[in-house]
């Protein structure tokens, strides 16, 4: 059974997370143990469910509840997950609705979920696979679609974890998980602090035997189908910023500055759209 709670009214503090807090403020919002995101729709918070990520309440609207809770019943008898308990299910109707200044309900379901803490950076390429990983470094990029984008990418086509500077978009953020389609809660990743990603993160990662590909537009670049980068046994990709690209410390700190060839005249393509074509090139989808 699920535990049902109409609601005539979003004036509550149970109603915090939907209608008065940002999410910046959510992120923050429980300190000192982590904070909140929303997930958004019965997709999305089913594959948060299933990656362990525990919802503190729902959010649906009184006219798709029956249609939302059977989905999301069915995503989790489907792929045998905990449920839903006796998580607060608050249930409004559309006047209400009208009331959440930015959320476009059309999508199903909201659900308030709480974070869990990320491994440190040692900790987390522990867990990567000892045969070829291949993962991909975000450093500072700062739109939230792209993340999403490059998540499902990821998920897509073999890349084995993710590394998110801390000055990139959180990939829970809302617009990031429901752009990647959830698969922010399918791919591993972790966080590092920019400030010691630019001090000592790349040669960190040569440490531990990793040689590093950094997206740039160089003249001494090598090409993304390059038979030399399919033999390197750990690589990581590294991407850059959507406007200014990768530091310049980072492409001269990289093993490889490698491109995307492309027709003349045309000098780039968004960073979602290069990690694409990259991750087609360099991750692992050949043998998964």
């Amino acid at each position: 059974m699920h535990n049902l709670i109409f609601l005539t009214d979003l004036e509550g503090a149970n109603m915090d997370p939907y209608v008065r807090l940002n999410e910046a403020q959510l992120f923050h919002a429980m300190e000192p143990n982590q904070g909140l995101f929303i997930a958004e729709s019965p997709k999305v918070i089913e594959r948060a469910l299933r990656a362990g990520y525990r919802p503190a309440s729902l959010l649906v609207e009184e006219k798709a509840l029956d249609h939302d809770l059977a989905d999301l019943d069915h995503e989790m008898a489907a792929n045998q997950t905990t449920g839903l308990g006796q998580t607060p299910i608050y249930v409004v109707n559309s006047s209400l609705l009208k009331q959440l200044s930015g959320y476009n309900l059309l999508r199903g379901a909201l659900a308030a979920m709480h974070r869990v803490k990320r491994p440190d950076l040692a900790s987390f390429l522990a867990t990567m696979p000892t045969d070829h990983p291949r993962i991909a470094v975000l450093e500072s990029v700062v739109n939230p679609a792209n993340i999403g984008a490059i998540f499902r990418s990821a998920a897509a086509l073999g890349i084995d974890g993710v590394i998110v500077t801390s000055d990139s978009a959180d990939p829970l953020y809302r617009r990031a998980s429901r752009v990647s389609m959830g698969t922010v809660f399918q791919v591993p990743w972790t966080y590092v602090d920019a400030k010691i990603w630019q001090s000592e993160g790349i040669n960190f990662l040569h440490q531990l035997g990793y040689q590093t590909a950094a997206m740039a537009l160089r003249h001494n670049t090598v090409n993304i189908d390059d038979p030399q980068l399919e033999q390197v046994d750990k690589l990581a990709i590294i991407l850059g910023s959507e406007g200014p690209g990768l530091r310049e410390k980072t492409i001269e700190q990289s093993d490889f500055t490698i491109k995307i060839p492309m027709a003349p005249e045309v000098d780039s393509l968004n960073v979602a759209a290069a990690s694409a074509l990259a991750f087609w090139e360099l991750g692992n989808r050949k043998s998964k």
